[in-house]
C-alpha cells in the first residue's frame, strides 16, 4: 500500500513515466482529463507532455498503451506543439501499436497519423510510413498501407504525395502475404480514382492475373474527379465553403475547381532511362548512307527497335538526329521517309525536352517534306512533328514554321497550318502571347483566300483554334481585314475545337468563371502562382492564367482585376466590333446616287457638279445640314462619300467649297457606320490636300476621324503608301506630321510598324529637308514608345542623319508616352486596358526587332567551311573560325537558321588550342547579337557546351565563356537554360572551376527571374554536393546560391531533397537550409507597370503581411487554399497549431515590432577603429571595386552585424528594392536620435550607400542621397571630420553619380559634395574629383570639372593638389574634349583661375593646341568684358542656401538647384542679390523701431539685446605687425623676382585659412608702406582686388557662420583687408588701375560687409563699419573716375533688377553715386563721357522712365536726373557730341531726354537746377522759411544748399557764439532727424576744428579735413557710442588701451612715428579733444533707424561734411542715454 500512496502524491506526468502500470495508467487517463479541458491551443501546460507522448503510444502495457493512445489523440488534436512530436510518435504507432492483435489499439493509431497530417504534417506522416512497408511483420505492412490508402481517401492526392508511393507498389504485389496483397489491391484502386494513367502504366508488369482483377476494379469506378473529404487545419474555411456550395447545388463547380488542382503525376516520371547510343550498331552510320536501300532500312529498323523504350537516357543524340533528318529530307525511298519520322517519334517521345535542342534542324525537313502525298508517310511525319512540338515551343520552331508558310506546294502549306492548329490546341493564353500570335495570324490570313481549298479549310482550322484558345479579343485586330463570311468560317472552327487543357483555356470560358465567383478566380490564381510551381509540363497554364493574362503583375492584381476586367470584356468586344468590323462591299454609283437621294435634299444633288462656285458652296452648305440632322443608322456613308467624290471631287478648285467638302467627310465618319470600303473613296482625296496651305487642316481633320472610324493602324499604313506613291514632298511631309500627331492621340497600339517603316526610310533619304524633318520627328514619337531598340533599324543611315535622329531621341529620353485620347480604347474599361496594355511594350519592341533586316546566311555556311573548322591543322581551324566571324560582322543581323555551324563551332568549343576556343567564344558572343531573342533555338545545342567551357583550367578561357554565356542569356532569358536536366549534368560533373563558375553565374541570375521551370529542382542534389565539395571556393559560391534556389524551390522541397543524403552530410546540409532561410530574398516583384497605375502607391503596403508566411516555407501546399482577402490577416483564424518551421504570421508581426523598439546602430567601443586596423593590416578586404562583389556585400553583411539590429541589417541586405528604401526611411527617423551610433558605424554605413549606388532603381538612389545630405548636414553640426578610410572607401562612388542623367540625381550630388567640404579637407576631396574627370561618361567629366572649379573658386589654388601646376594641366586636357559640355566646364574652370591668378594660368597650364589655347583666350576675354556679376552673385546668393540648411557650408559651391552647364554665363548676367545680408531673422535684428512699434505678437527673448557692453564697441580695430614672420618669398628682393612671387602671396590671400591670410596681405601691406616698392605691385591690382573681394566673401559665408571660429580672428583678419585697402587706394597711381568690374564686385563687397548684421554682435564691429566707410570713401576718390561710375551704375542696375533685394543696398550705391556727382565739377575733364554715356544709355533701357517711376523709392529716378542734370550743367551743348559708343540712340530715351534738359537749362537760372540735385533740399528750404528774422532764414537756406552747406554752418556757428540766447529750434523742428543731427553735429565738428587747429601731427599723413564717411552705416549694425555709464571718454584712455592690445600681440610700440598702423587710420585715437565728439552720430544706430523709416525725407550723401579724421572715437553721452532708453522700454514691453 505503501507504493500505492507514494505514486498518488506524485504529479500527472511523473505518473505518466513511472514503472508501475498502475501508476502510468492513472497518469494517462488523468492527462487525457486534462487534455480535454484545456481550451487555449497555446497553453503553457501542453510544452510539459511535449517529450512524453511517444511513451504513451509506446507503452509496453497492452491495456495502458490503449489509454495512452486516447490521450495522446486529443493531444496531437488540440494542441499547437504537437507537430515537433511527428517523427517519433509515428514511427512510434507503426512500431509498436501496428502490430498488436487488439483492432482498437490499431484504430487509434490510424487515427493519430491521420490527426497529424490534418494538422499539416502530411510529409512526415508518410515518410514513416513507407519506411514502415520495409519492416518485416506483415501486419505493420497491411496497417501503413491501409494508413495510406485512408489517408489519399480523405485529404486526396494534393496532400497525399502519389509519386514515392506508385514506386513501391509493385513491390507490394509480390508480397508473399496475400492480407498484403490484398490491401496493396485496395491501394492501388484507390490510386486510381486520384491518377489514372500513373498507376495503370507502372502496374503493367504485375503478375497478369493482379492486373486482370484490378482492372475489372478500376472499370467499375465512377468516372468523376474525386474530391477530399476532410482537410487540413489552414483549410477549414474551404471546407465550410464547399459543404455551402454543395448544398446550394453548385458541388460540380467546386470539385471541378479542385480536381484542376490536384497534381497530376507523369508516369514518365516514375520509368528507368534505358541508354540507346551505345547499343546503335557500330555500322550504323556507315550503313545509313548506303547506296542499297535494304541497308539503309536495316539501320533504321535497329534504331526503331531501340527508341521504343518509352524513356531514354540524355546524351549526346545530334548525329543521330542529323543522320535521321537526312534520310526524312532527301531519301528517295517513301517507306525510309516513314520509318525515319517514326525513329524522330521515339526519340521525341523517349527524350522529351531534353530533345528540345535538336527541334530546330529537324522541323524544316519535316513540314517540307510534307510534299509526300502517301497517307502512311503524311501520317508518319505527322506524328514525328506532333511529338517533337512537345519537346520545344512554338516560339522556338516559330521562324522555321512561318518560313514554310511562303512554299508554293498547296499540301505543305495546308500541312503546316494544320500542325500549326494542332499545336494552338497545347497552348493557353498566356503561352500563345499577341507577340506570337501575330506573324502567325498574318502568315494564315493569307492562307485563307488561297485558291486551294484544302489550304483554306487547314488555315480556318488553324485560326479557329486560335480564336478558341486566347479569345476573341486578342484575335479579332489581326482579322480587321476579314470580310463577314470567312469570320463566321473561322468562329465556325472554333467551336469545334478541343483544346488540350480544356475550356478554361479559353477566354469565355474564363469569363464565365470569373464573373459569379470572383472571390475564387483570384484565389486559385494566388494559388496557381505561388504553388503549382512543381507541376511538371504546361499544366500549371490555367491556373496562373487568371492572374497574368490580365495583370502580368503579383497575384494581387488577380484580385483587383478579374471581376472588373472581365465583365467589361464582353462589353469592349461588342463596341469594339462596332466599330472596327463594318464590312461593306463597294457599291456602283447608281445605287450610291439612289441611296444619297433618299437622304439628301434634290437640289443639292444637282448643284454638286455646278460650274458657279458659288452654288456649289451652297450645295455643300446643305450638304452639311443634312449629315449633321441624320441618324447613324440612317446614314449612307458610302453613299455620300461618292457624292462627294463626284465630278470635280477631289479636283475641286476653290478652297471653300473644298474646306467644307473635307468637314462634310469629317462629319461622316464621326457619326456614321463608317466602312474600309468608304474610307479608301476618300483617302487619296485627302492626302492630296493634306499639304494645301488653306485645306490642309480640314483633311487632317477628316483622316483623324477616318483613323477613329476605321482604326488607325490600318488608316496609317493606307495614307503613308498613298503620301509615297506621289510626288509631292509637301504633302509627304505633313503626312508623317498627321501621323506623329495621330499616335500621340492614338496611342501605339496594333500599329503595324513594317507596314509604313520603308516609307520613313524613302522619307529620311528626300532631298526636301521638310520631309525629313517630319520623317524624325515621327520617329521621335515612335521611340516613345517602341525605345532605344527602334535605332536598329536605321543604323545603316548617313551619320550626319543618324545624328539627327539620335538627337530626337535624346529629346525624347525620360518622357513617357501620353495617354491615347482617341480610338477605341474610350470604349473599354480600364479594367480591360489594363490587360491589353500590358503586353503591348514588348509588342512594340518585338516588332522593331522582326523590322531589322535579317539576312540569311546558311547559304554561306558551306561543308568546305564546316570541314575547315574541323580540319587537323588548327591553322586551317583559325581561318575558318576567321571566315565566319567575317560573316557575322559582315551581316550584322542574322537569321536563326544557320545551317551546320553549330555543330561545326561546338567542336571548337573543346579544341586543345585555348586560342581557338576563346575565337570561338567570341564568335558564339557575335552570334547571340546578330541572331537576338531567336538565339533560344540553339541554346541546349550550343549554350549548353559555352557552360561546360566554364569548368576550363586556364581563368581568362574561364571569363570569356561567361561573357558569352551572359550574352546569351540577355537575348534569351533563363527559362531555355533552367529547362531539362542540361544545367543539372553540368554540375554533376566534379570540375571545381566549373561548379564555382556555374554556381556563381546561378546565383546572379536566379534573383532575378520570377518563376523558374520545375527542372531546377534536379540541380538540387548535385548543390548538395557543391556544400561538401572538397573545394573551399566551390562550396562558398553553393552557399551563395543556396539562398536563391531556396527563393524558387521552397524550404520544403530543399529539405525533403536531403533525404538521401547520408545521415552526417543531411545534418550539415539542414543547418545550411535553416541559415539560408533565414536570408532568403523575396521573388523580384512584378514588371513595374503595375505600380504606376493609380492604386501602385498603396499595393506594396496592401500585400506585404502575405510573404511572412511564403518565406517560410514556400511551397508549402497550404497557401493555396485560402481565399486571398483572408491571406491579408494571416495566421489569425487558421489553426496551424503545430506546424513546424512555419510561424504564425500574426505572432512574427508581433515580434518584429518588439524587436524593433530598441536602437538601430549599437555603439561597439573602438569598433571602428578595429575594423580599419584590419582593412589596414589586409585581415579583410579593401573596399575597391568596380562593381561590387558578393564577398564584398557579405563581409559589410558580418561588420554590420555586431553593430546594427537584426531587423535592419535584414531590410538592408533584402533582395528586393523596396526594402532598402524602407531601411533608408528608418534610419532617416534615427537619425537625429542615435547621433552616437550613426558616426560609430559611419564607415559601415557609407559602405552600405556605395552598394546602393550600383542599384538600378532610381527611388533607392534619391531616397539614399536625401539621406546623405542629411548625414552630412549633422555631421558637421557635431563638427566630425571624416577618417581618410571612410572617404576612400566612399567619396569616389558618389563621384560616379554625378555623372548620372538625371538631372535631380546630379544636383543632389553636388549638394552632398558641398557639404563634404564640411567635414573632409577640400584640398583631399581636390584628387577624388580630380580622378572622376577621367571617368568615359561625358556628364560626369563635365560635373566635377565644374566642381573643380567651386573648389578652387573657394579655396583659392592652394586646393589643387598635388601641385597647382600638375592639376591645371589635367583639366586643360579637357578643353579639347569632343563633348560641348565638358569643353565649358574645363574653360571656366581655368577662367576661374585666371580670375584669381592672373596671366601666371598660361605658365600653369603648360602647351596647349592651337585651338585650345584660342578658345581659352576667347573665353577669358568673354569673361573680362563683364567680369562679374558671378562672384557678387555667390556672395549673396550662397550663404542665404548655406544658411537656410543649416551648415556652415562654404560659400562659394555652385548651389545645387542651378544649371551646371551653363552657371558661369548665368553667374555673370546676374546680379548680386544684397538680401542675403538680411538672413537674420526680423526679431534678431537690432531694428529698434520696427520692434518698438510691434505688439508682442512674436515672442523672442529680446533681453539678450540689453546683455551688449555698449563701452565694448569703443575697442579699436587691430592689424597685426608679426614680430619675426619669416615667409620664404621675401619682398626685399621683389624686384629682382619674377611677378610669379606677388601671384603667389596675392593668391594666399584668398586662402580658406585665416592665418594663411593675413599673413599674405601683412606682406603685401609691407610693399604698399614702402613707396619705393610700392610700384612692384603695378599691374597685379586687380589680381589682389579679386583675391581681397573673394576672402571678404569667404568670411562673409563661411567664417562668420562658424561658431567654432574666434570672432576676434575674424576681425583681425576684417582689418587686415581694409588696412590694406586703404594703403592701395592712398596710392593713386595704383588706385587707378582696378578695372570697371573689378571696382563693382569690391563696391558690392564692401556694401554687403555694410549692411551684415552679424557684424553688430562683434565687439569692435562697428569700429570696423566706419573703416569700411573711410575706404568706401577712398575708392571713390582715388579711383579711375570712369571705372567708379561705369561700375556704380552697373551695381545700381543690379540691384534695382534683384526683386528679392534690400532697398538699403541700392540706396547705398546711390548714395555713393551722389558723391561722385559732387566730385564731378573737379573731375569732369579726366572722364571718359562717352563710356559714363553709354552705360547710362544701357541703365534707362534696363529701366525706361516709366519702369523708375514705378520704384517704391524715389530715389532712382531723382539721382539719374540729378546726374544727367549735372553732367549737362558742366558741359553744355557738347555733351551731345558724346553719344558715339551708343549704336542705337533710340533705344533709350537718354538722347531725348539731354535735348529737353538743354533746352531747359537756356530758359531757367542756375539756382533751379542746384536745388534740383539736392534730394530734399527743397522741402527743407520750405519747411525752414517759417518763423524767425531773415538773416537766419538765409543762412539755413545755405545750409540746404549743396555748393554753399560749409559756409552756412560757419556762419550759423559764428551767428549763435555772437547771439549765444538764439533759439534755432524753430528753424530745425519741421526738418528731418537726420537733418537736425547734421546741423548739430557740424556745429560741433566747427568748434572742435577751431579748438585743436595745429595739433594733428603730420607723420600721420592725413589731412585734418579729411572726409571720412561717405556712406551711412547699415540699419542692422548697432553703434552707439561711448561707455555704459555715459560719460565722456577722452582720447588718453584710447591710447592706452592701444598700447596694451598691441603688447598683447606682440607688436612694436615703438614704431608708430615711421608708419602710422592700421589701427590708427581706423580708431585716430592720436588727437585728445576736450569735447566729446558727435562725428559718430552720422553711424549712429538711431539716426539711421529714423532715416530708413522716413523715406520721403532721405538726405543726400553731401550730409558727410569734411571734418576731421581725428574725432571718430567716441559720441555724445545723449544719444547713447536715448539708446538705452529705447532698449529699456523694448525690454519692459516684452516682459
Amino acid at each position: 500500500m505503501g507504493d500505492d500512496s507514494e505514486w498518488l502524491k506524485l504529479p500527472v506526468d511523473q505518473k505518466c513515466e513511472h514503472k508501475l502500470w498502475k501508476a502510468r495508467l492513472s497518469g494517462y487517463e488523468e492527462a487525457l482529463k486534462i487534455f480535454q479541458k484545456i481550451k487555449d491551443e497555446k497553453s503553457p501546460e501542453w510544452s510539459k507532455y511535449l517529450g512524453l507522448i511517444k511513451k504513451f503510444v509506446t507503452d509496453s502495457n497492452a491495456v495502458v498503451q490503449l489509454k495512452g493512445l486516447e490521450a495522446a489523440l486529443v493531444y496531437v488534436e488540440n494542441a499547437h506543439v504537437a507537430g515537433k512530436t511527428t517523427g517519433e510518435v509515428v514511427s512510434g504507432v507503426v512500431s509498436k501499436v501496428f502490430n498488436q492483435p487488439k483492432a482498437k489499439a490499431k484504430e487509434l493509431g490510424i487515427e493519430i497519423c491521420l490527426m497529424y497530417i490534418e494538422i499539416e504534417k502530411g510529409e512526415s506522416v508518410q515518410e514513416e510510413l513507407l519506411k514502415g512497408l520495409d519492416n518485416k511483420n506483415p501486419k505493420i505492412i497491411v496497417a501503413c498501407i491501409e494508413t495510406l490508402r485512408k489517408a489519399l481517401s480523405e485529404f486526396g492526392s494534393k496532400i497525399i504525395s502519389l509519386k514515392p508511393i506508385i514506386k513501391v507498389l509493385p513491390k507490394l504485389f509480390e508480397s508473399r502475404d496475400k492480407a498484403v496483397r490484398d490491401e496493396a489491391k485496395l491501394f492501388a484502386i484507390e490510386i486510381y480514382r486520384w491518377n489514372r494513367d500513373a498507376v495503370k502504366h507502372t502496374l503493367q508488369n504485375i503478375n497478369s492475373v493482379q492486373l486482370k482483377e484490378l482492372e475489372e476494379e478500376w472499370v467499375k469506378l465512377p468516372t468523376g474527379a474525386p474530391k477530399p473529404s476532410r482537410f487540413l487545419r489552414s483549410q477549414q474555411e474551404l471546407e465550410a465553403k464547399l459543404e455551402q456550395q454543395q448544398s446550394a447545388g453548385g458541388d460540380a463547380e467546386g470539385g471541378g475547381d479542385d480536381g484542376d488542382e490536384v497534381p497530376q503525376i507523369d508516369a514518365y516520371e516514375l520509368l528507368e532511362a534505358v541508354e540507346i547510343l551505345s547499343k546503335l550498331p557500330k555500322d550504323f552510320y556507315d550503313k545509313i548512307e548506303a547506296k542499297k536501300w535494304q541497308e539503309r532500312k536495316e539501320a533504321l529498323e535497329a534504331v526503331e527497335v531501340l527508341v521504343k523504350n518509352p524513356k531514354l537516357e540524355a546524351g549526346d543524340y545530334a548525329d543521330l538526329v542529323k543522320a535521321l533528318k537526312k534520310v526524312v529530307g532527301k531519301d528517295t525511298n517513301v517507306m525510309l521517309v516513314a520509318l525515319a519520322a517514326k525513329c524522330l517519334t521515339g526519340l521525341a517521345v523517349g527524350l522529351r525536352k531534353k530533345f528540345g535542342q535538336y527541334a530546330g534542324h529537324v522541323v524544316p525537313t519535316i513540314l517540307e517534306k510534307f510534299k509526300e502525298k502517301k497517307p502512311q508517310v503524311v501520317q508518319a511525319l505527322q506524328e514525328a512533328i506532333d511529338a517533337i512540338f512537345l519537346t520545344t515551343t512554338l516560339q522556338n520552331i516559330s521562324e522555321d514554321v512561318l518560313a514554310v508558310m511562303d512554299n508554293k506546294n498547296p499540301t505543305i502549306k495546308q500541312q503546316t497550318s494544320l500542325f500549326i492548329a494542332r499545336s494552338f490546341r497545347h497552348c493557353t493564353s498566356s503561352t500563345l502571347p499577341k507577340s506570337l500570335l501575330k506573324p502567325f495570324c498574318a502568315a494564315l490570313l493569307k492562307h485563307i483566300n488561297d485558291s486551294a481549298l484544302e489550304v483554306r479549310d487547314a488555315a480556318f482550322e488553324a485560326l479557329g483554334t486560335a480564336l478558341k484558345v486566347v479569345g476573341e479579343k486578342t484575335v479579332n485586330p489581326f482579322l480587321a481585314d476579314v470580310d463577314k463570311l470567312k469570320l463566321d468560317k473561322i468562329k465556325e472552327c472554333s467551336e469545334k475545337v478541343e483544346l488540350v487543357h480544356g475550356k478554361k483555356s479559353g477566354l469565355a470560358a474564363e469569363k464565365k468563371e470569373s464573373k459569379p465567383l470572383p472571390g475564387r478566380a483570384a484565389a486559385s490564381g494566388a494559388a496557381g502562382d505561388k504553388d503549382t510551381k512543381d507541376v511538371s509540363g504546361p499544366k500549371p497554364g490555367p491556373l496562373k492564367k487568371a492572374p497574368t493574362a490580365k495583370a502580368g503583375g503579383p497575384p494581387k492584381k488577380g484580385k483587383t482585376t478579374a471581376p472588373g476586367g472581365s465583365a467589361s470584356a464582353g462589353t469592349k468586344n461588342k463596341k469594339g466590333l462596332e466599330t472596327k468590323e463594318i464590312a461593306e462591299p463597294e457599291l456602283s454609283i447608281e445605287v450610291c446616287e439612289e441611296k444619297a437621294s433618299a437622304v439628301l435634299p434634290s437640289t443639292c444633288i444637282q448643284l454638286l457638279d455646278s460650274s458657279n462656285w458659288k452654288e456649289r458652296l451652297a450645295c455643300m452648305e446643305e450638304f452639311q445640314k443634312a449629315v449633321e440632322l441624320m441618324e447613324r443608322t440612317e446614314m449612307p456613308c458610302q453613299a455620300l462619300v461618292k457624292m462627294l467624290a463626284k465630278k470635280p471631287g477631289w479636283k475641286e478648285t476653290n478652297f471653300q467649297v473644298m474646306q467644307m467638302k473635307l468637314h462634310i467627310v469629317a462629319l461622316i465618319a464621326q457619326k456614321g457606320n463608317f466602312s474600309k470600303t468608304s474610307a479608301q473613296i476618300v483617302l487619296d482625296g485627302l492626302v492630296d490636300k493634306i499639304g494645301d496651305v488653306k485645306c490642309g487642316n480640314n483633311a487632317k481633320e477628316a483622316m483623324t476621324a477616318i483613323a477613329e472610324a476605321c482604326m488607325l493602324p490600318w488608316t496609317a499604313e493606307q495614307v503613308m503608301s498613298m503620301a509615297f506613291s506621289q510626288k509631292n514632298p509637301k504633302n509627304q511631309s505633313e503626312t508623317l506630321n498627321w501621323l506623329s500627331n495621330a499616335i500621340k492621340e492614338f496611342g501605339f497600339s496594333e500599329l503595324n510598324v513594317k507596314a509604313f517603316i520603308s516609307n520613313v526610310k524613302t522619307a529620311l533619304a528626300a532631298t526636301n529637308p521638310a520631309v525629313r524633318t517630319s520623317a524624325i520627328t515621327l520617329l521621335g514619337v515612335m521611340y516613345l514608345y517602341v525605345g532605344p531598340s527602334l535605332r536598329m533599324i536605321f543604323e545603316d543611315e548617313k551619320p550626319a542623319l543618324l545624328s539627327q535622329i539620335d538627337a530626337e531621341f535624346q529629346k525624347m529620353q525620360g518622357q513617357s508616352p501620353p495617354a491615347p485620347t482617341r480610338g477605341i480604347s474610350k470604349h473599354s474599361t480600364s479594367g480591360t486596358d489594363e490587360g491589353e496594355d500590358g503586353d503591348e511594350p514588348g509588342d512594340g519592341g518585338n516588332d522593331v526587332v522582326d523590322l531589322l533586316p535579317r539576312i540569311e546566311i546558311s547559304d554561306k555556311i558551306t561543308s568546305e567551311l564546316v570541314s575547315k573548322i574541323g580540319d587537323k591543322n588548327w591553322k586551317i581551324r583559325k581561318e575558318g573560325l576567321d571566315e565566319v566571324a567575317g560573316i557575322i560582322n559582315e551581316a550584322k543581323f542574322i537569321q536563326p537558321n544557320i545551317g551546320e555551324l553549330p555543330a561545326a563551332l561546338k567542336g571548337r568549343l573543346n579544341d586543345s588550342n585555348k586560342i581557338l576556343v576563346q575565337q570561338t567564344l567570341n564568335i558564339l558572343q557575335q552570334l547571340a547579337v546578330a541572331i537576338g531573342p531567336n538565339i533560344k533555338q540553339h541554346v541546349k545545342n550550343l549554350g549548353i557546351p559555352i557552360i561546360t567551357v566554364l569548368g576550363d583550367s586556364k581563368n581568362n578561357v574561364r571569363a570569356a565563356a561567361l561573357a558569352t554565356v551572359n550574352a546569351w542569356a540577355e537575348q534569351t532569358g533563363m527559362k531555355e537554360w533552367l529547362e531539362g536536366e542540361d544545367l543539372s549534368e553540368e554540375l554533376k560533373k566534379e570540375n571545381p572551376f566549373l561548379r564555382q563558375e556555374l554556381l556563381g553565374w546561378l546565383a546572379e541570375k536566379l534573383p532575378t527571374l520570377r518563376f523558374t521551370p520545375t527542372d531546377l529542382i534536379l540541380c538540387v542534389p548535385h548543390l548538395y554536393s557543391c556544400l561538401e565539395d572538397r573545394n573551399g571556393d566551390v562550396r562558398k559560391k553553393a552557399q551563395d546560391a543556396l539562398p536563391f534556389f531556396m527563393m524558387h524551390l521552397g524550404y520544403e522541397k530543399m529539405a525533403k531533397a536531403t533525404g538521401k543524403l547520408k545521415p552526417t552530410s543531411k545534418d550539415q546540409v539542414l543547418a545550411m537550409l535553416e541559415k539560408a532561410k533565414a536570408n532568403m530574398p523575396s521573388k523580384p516583384a512584378a514588371p513595374a507597370k503595375a505600380t504606376s497605375k493609380p492604386m501602385g502607391g498603396s499595393a506594396p503596403a496592401k500585400t506585404q503581411p502575405i510573404p511572412v508566411p511564403v518565406e517560410d516555407s514556400v511551397s508549402s501546399t497550404i497557401e493555396a487554399k485560402p481565399d486571398l482577402k483572408k491571406a491579408k490577416a494571416p495566421g489569425v483564424s487558421s489553426k496551424a497549431k503545430s506546424a513546424q518551421g512555419k510561424k504564425v504570421p500574426s505572432k512574427t508581426t508581433l515580434k518584429e515590432d518588439d524587436d524593433k523598439s530598441g536602437p538601430i546602430f549599437i555603439v561597439v567601443p573602438n569598433g571602428k577603429e578595429q575594423r580599419m586596423r584590419d582593412e589596414k593590416a589586409l585581415k579583410v578586404l579593401k573596399w575597391n571595386f568596380t562593381t561590387p562583389r558578393d564577398e564584398y556585400i557579405e563581409q559589410l553583411k558580418t561588420q554590420m552585424s555586431s553593430c546594427v539590429a537584426k531587423w535592419l541589417q535584414d531590410e538592408m541586405f533584402h533582395s528586393d528594392f523596396q526594402h532598402h528604401n524602407k531601411a533608408l526611411a528608418v534610419m532617416v527617423d534615427h537619425l537625429e536620435s542615435e547621433k552616437d551610433g550613426v558616426i560609430s558605424c559611419l564607415d559601415l554605413i557609407l559602405k552600405w550607400l556605395t552598394l546602393r549606388f550600383f542599384d538600378t532603381n532610381t527611388s533607392v538612389l534619391m531616397k539614399a542621397l536625401e539621406y546623405l545630405k542629411l548625414l552630412f548636414t549633422l555631421l558637421s553640426e557635431e563638427e566630425y571630420h571624416l577618417t581618410e578610410n571612410e572617404a576612400s572607401s566612399f567619396i569616389p562612388y558618389l563621384i560616379l553619380k554625378v555623372g548620372e542623367p538625371k538631372d535631380v540625381i546630379r544636383k543632389d550630388v553636388r549638394a552632398i559634395l558641398n557639404r563634404m567640404c564640411l567635414v573632409y579637407p577640400a584640398s583631399k576631396m581636390f584628387p577624388f574629383i580630380m580622378e572622376g574627370t577621367k571617368s568615359k561618361n561625358s556628364k560626369q567629366r563635365a560635373e566635377c570639372l565644374e566642381e573643380l572649379g567651386c573648389l578652387i573658386e573657394s579655396y583659392g589654388m592652394n586646393v589643387c593638389q598635388p601641385t597647382p601646376g600638375k592639376a591645371l594641366k589635367e583639366i586643360a586636357i579637357h578643353i579639347g574634349d569632343r563633348d560641348n559640355a565638358v569643353r565649358n566646364a574645363a574653360l571656366n574652370t581655368i577662367v576661374t583661375v585666371y580670375n584669381v591668378h592672373g596671366d601666371q594660368v598660361f605658365k600653369l597650364i603648360g602647351n596647349l593646341s592651337e585651338k585650345d589655347m584660342s578658345m581659352l583666350e576667347e573665353r577669358i576675354k568673354r569673361s573680362a568684358k563683364r567680369p562679374s556679376a558671378a562672384p557678387v552673385k555667390q556672395a549673396d546668393e550662397k550663404p542665404q542656401r548655406t544658411q537656410n540648411i543649416n551648415s556652415n557650408a562654404n560659400m562659394l559651391r555652385k548651389g545645387p538647384a542651378e544649371d551646371m552647364s551653363s552657371k558661369l554665363n548665368q553667374a555673370r548676367s546676374m546680379s548680386g542679390h544684397p538680401e542675403a545680408a538680411q538672413m537674420v531673422r526680423r526679431e534678431f535684428q537690432l531694428d529698434l523701431d520696427e520692434i518698438e512699434n510691434d505688439n508682442g505678437t512674436v515672442r523672442c527673448e529680446m533681453p539678450e539685446l540689453v546683455q551688449h557692453k555698449l563701452d565694448d564697441i569703443f575697442e579699436p580695430v587691430l592689424i597685426p605687425e608679426p614680430k619675426i614672420r619669416a615667409v620664404s618669398p621675401h619682398f626685399d628682393d621683389m624686384h629682382s623676382n619674377t611677378a610669379s612671387t606677388i601671384n603667389f602671396i596675392i593668391s594666399q590671400v584668398a586662402s580658406g585659412d585665416i592665418n594663411t591670410s593675413i599673413q599674405a596681405l601683412t606682406q603685401i601691406d609691407e610693399v604698399l608702406r614702402q613707396e619705393d616698392k610700392a610700384e612692384a605691385m603695378s599691374g597685379h591690382i586687380d589680381q589682389f582686388l579679386i583675391a581681397t573681394f573673394m576672402q571678404l566673401r569667404l568670411i562673409y559665408s563661411t567664417h562668420m557662420a562658424d561658431e567654432k571660429l574666434d570672432k576676434d580672428e575674424i576681425i583681425k583678419l576684417y582689418s587686415c583687408i581694409i588696412g590694406n585697402m586703404i594703403s592701395l587706394f592712398q596710392i593713386e597711381s595704383l588706385a587707378r588701375e582696378a578695372s570697371t568690374g573689378v571696382l563693382k564686385d569690391l563696391m558690392h563687397g564692401l556694401i554687403t560687409l555694410m549692411l551684415d548684421s552679424r557684424i553688430e554682435d562683434l565687439e569692435e564691429g562697428q569700429q570696423l563699419i566706419r573703416s569700411v566707410n573711410l575706404l568706401v570713401v577712398k575708392v571713390l576718390e582715388k579711383s579711375d573716375q570712369t571705372n567708379i561710375f561705369s561700375a556704380l551704375l552697373v551695381l545700381l542696375q543690379d540691384s534695382l533688377l534683384a526683386t528679392a533685394g534690400s532697398p538699403k543696398f541700392s540706396e547705398l550705391v546711390m548714395k555713393c553715386l551722389w558723391r561722385m556727382v559732387r566730385l564731378l565739377p573737379d573731375t569732369i575733364n579726366s572722364i571718359n563721357l562717352d563710356r559714363i554715356l553709354l552705360d547710362i544709355h544701357i541703365f534707362m533701357k534696363v529701366f525706361p522712365k516709366e519702369k523708375l517711376k514705378q520704384c517704391k523709392s524715389e530715389f532712382p529716378i531723382r539721382t539719374l536726373k540729378t546726374l544727367l542734370h549735372t553732367l549737362c550743367k558742366l558741359k553744355g551743348p557738347k555733351i551731345l557730341d558724346h553719344l558715339t559708343m551708343i549704336d542705337n540712340k533710340n533705344e533709350s530715351e537718354l538722347e531725348a531726354h539731354l535735348c529737353r534738359m538743354m533746352k531747359h537749362s537756356m530758359d531757367q537760372t542756375g539756382s533751379k537746377s542746384d536745388k534740383e540735385t539736392e534730394k530734399g533740399a527743397s522741402r527743407i528750404d520750405e519747411k525752414s522759411k517759417v518763423k524767425g528774422n531773415d538773416f537766419l532764414a538765409e543762412i539755413f537756406k545755405k545750409i540746404g544748399s549743396k555748393e554753399n552747406t560749409k559756409e552756412g554752418l560757419a556762419e550759423l556757428y559764428e551767428y549763435k557764439k555772437k547771439y549765444s540766447d538764439t533759439d534755432i529750434e524753430p528753424f530745425l523742428k519741421n526738418s528731418s532727424q537726420f537733418f537736425q543731427s547734421y546741423v548739430e553735429r557740424g556745429l560741433r565738428v566747427i568748434e572742435m576744428e577751431r579748438e585743436s587747429k595745429g595739433r594733428i601731427p603730420t607723420s600721420t599723413g592725413i589731412s585734418p579735413q579729411m572726409e571720412v564717411t561717405c556712406v551711412p552705416t547699415p540699419t542692422s549694425t548697432v553703434s552707439s557710442l561711448g561707455n555704459t555709464n555715459g560719460e565722456e571718454v577722452g582720447p588718453s584712455v584710447y591710447l592706452e588701451r592701444l598700447k596694451i592690445l598691441r603688447q598683447r600681440c606682440g607688436l612694436d610700440n615703438t614704431k608708430q612715428d615711421d608708419r602710422p598702423p592700421l589701427t590708427s587710420l581706423l580708431s585716430k585715437p592720436t588727437i585728445p579733444p576736450p569735447v566729446a565728439s558727435s562725428t559718430d552720430m552720422l553711424n549712429s544706430k538711431l539716426s539711421q533707424l529714423r532715416e530708413s523709416r522716413e523715406q520721403h525725407q532721405h538726405s543726400d550723401l553731401d550730409s558727410n561734411q569734411t571734418h576731421s579724421a581725428g574725432a571718430m572715437t567716441s559720441s555724445s553721452t545723449t544719444n547713447i542715454d536715448d539708446l538705452k532708453k529705447r532698449l529699456e522700454r523694448i525690454k519692459s514691453s516684452r516682459k
